[in-house]
């Protein structure tokens, strides 16, 4: 009796898993400096502005871009989720407008309906981002489109909603959380819990594991059996539940509420995330570089508007910034259509019939 015993490799199980996990600690290594070169960027700017004037550098003004700088932290978490996914929100200004029009109307200054409040408004943006990745996943539309013509209904109907005025008042709840106390604004401590948590939900979690994996081959995502069109719904539902959340947060802030409200933070939240290392075409980017990015701006943004610079120059630096991510992450992005590209002709030679193979019929085999 012949004893055919198959060849044994000498890689195991264990050692390969190994091998891959330190290559993706390296590469998340890599976006956590990212992150930390875009903080150092913001004090270097913050200790320069100091020669413009005595109120600039100043600790009420590093407070003030970190308390500004939050809201732009909450609506590019959602943005970027949207991102690494491969697709884009364009109706984050809109939900924003919403949830800020909802909390001044549906919580006004009564204590108790903050309980409730909060929960239904983020249900119903939430509700509402889910829409627009029903018709993303399931009919087929392009994000940019879907995300397009979500937000132009969304104000269009929150302007019906609102005849041109939103109606209630400011919560006092909310506006508490941005004033100073002995240890600071409770904002601050929030936006550092906030920005722990969202780091965790998205590298530590089965959910933003699989959200990784469709952004960077959503081909090989559905072989693997993935929910893609679940995990698509899911995600823009965060992307509106984290818009709605800025503007319940916006209303607290301001002490009321406009229909345009949201406009000034769609780009940016796409440039935080840009800037913060995520890249455009999906597949990569932490939050921690979000944050990082979302705080570059705020500090620009602050040191233009107290130089007194009219706001479209400020668009002009978002724009500016966008293209400069985007050229300095070219090479990032050759490298990563092309292998797309590779991996798409390999499986659609694999699908062929030998009869139907480029290499059999060149070789009559």
């Amino acid at each position: 009796m012949n004893d055919k015993r198959q060849p044994v490799s000498d890689a195991r199980p264990e050692d390969t898993r190994g091998s891959g996990e330190r290559r993706g600690l390296r590469w998340l290594d890599s976006e956590v400096r990212t992150a930390l070169l875009l903080f150092v960027i913001s004090v270097v700017l913050i200790l320069a502005s100091r020669g413009l004037g005595p109120g600039f550098g100043s600790a009420a003004q590093v407070k003030a871009i970190l308390i500004i700088s939050s809201f732009v932290m909450m609506v590019t978490f959602g943005q970027q989720m949207v991102i690494i996914v491969g697709g884009l929100d364009l109706s984050i200004a809109s939900m924003v407008t919403l949830g800020g029009v909802l909390a001044f109307n549906w919580i006004g200054s009564s204590g108790v309906a903050v309980i409730w409040g909060v929960p239904a408004i983020l249900a119903v943006t939430g509700a509402i981002g889910a829409c627009s990745g029903i018709g993303v996943a399931m009919l087929g539309i392009p994000p940019f489109i879907m995300t397009l013509a979500m937000g132009i209904i969304l104000y269009g109907a929150t302007l019906g909603f609102t005849q041109g005025t939103p109606t209630g008042s400011s919560s006092p709840f909310l506006s508490a959380l941005f004033t100073p106390t002995g240890f600071g604004a409770p904002i601050l401590y929030l936006m550092v819990i906030g920005t722990a948590a969202g780091w965790f939900f998205q590298v530590r979690t089965t959910f933003g594991r699989k959200l990784y994996a469709l952004g960077t081959n959503p081909t090989a995502a559905r072989v693997a059996a993935l929910p893609v069109r679940r995990l698509l719904i899911m995600t823009y539902a965060i992307s509106g539940a984290s818009a709605g959340m800025a503007g319940i947060l916006l209303d607290g802030y301001v002490n009321g509420v406009t229909l345009m409200m949201g406009l000034s933070y769609q780009l940016p939240s796409v440039a935080a995330a840009v800037i913060g290392g995520t890249a455009i075409v999906g597949g990569s980017g932490i939050y921690l570089g979000a944050v990082a990015g979302a705080i570059l701006l705020t500090t620009l943004s602050t040191i233009v508007s107290s130089l007194g610079i009219a706001e479209g120059w400020r668009t002009i630096i978002y724009g500016v910034v966008i293209f400069l991510a985007l050229f300095l992450l070219r090479n990032d992005l050759k490298v990563l259509l092309g292998s797309r590209g590779r991996r798409a002709t390999k499986q659609t030679t694999l699908r062929q019939t030998p009869e139907q193979r480029p290499d059999k019929q060149a070789f009559g085999g």
